[in-house]
């Protein structure tokens, strides 16, 4: 990828086909599990903003993708749906051929909309 994105669809622009299906299929998901958050590039990467606090973002690295839940806790709390997935402090990687499925991809977004509302938003 040349140069730093201005939006999701530039960012997808630049990443291979794989991925970027994966990705896209992501990013619909994430959309409809939070209506009302806000498209925004953070960090260089595709991410969401629900009521000005961020709350996930995704993207492609060379050998995986990923989704970064942006919370130590949310990733924790769903170690159990997790364990088929390598996870690190607040992400979540898959491989393109095997992305995450979407209701798990569901609850992480609602548990992160969830933690926010409490007022409980950094890792």
């Amino acid at each position: 990828m040349k140069g730093k994105p201005a939006t999701i669809d530039g960012y997808l622009a630049g990443v291979s086909p794989d991925k970027r299906a994966a990705l896209e299929k992501l990013r619909k998901v994430i959309q409809s599990a939070a209506p009302g958050a806000e498209e925004c590039i953070s960090y260089s990467l595709p991410a969401w903003r629900l009521d000005g606090r961020m709350l996930v973002a995704m993207g492609a690295a060379a050998n995986h993708c990923a989704l970064y839940p942006m919370s130590a806790r949310t990733v924790e709390a769903h170690k159990a749906d997790l364990k088929k997935y390598e996870t690190s402090k607040a992400t979540v990687r898959f491989l393109p051929g095997r992305p995450l499925p979407a209701a798990l991809v569901r609850k992480l977004v609602k548990a992160r909309i969830a933690e926010n509302a409490r007022g409980r938003y950094r890792s």
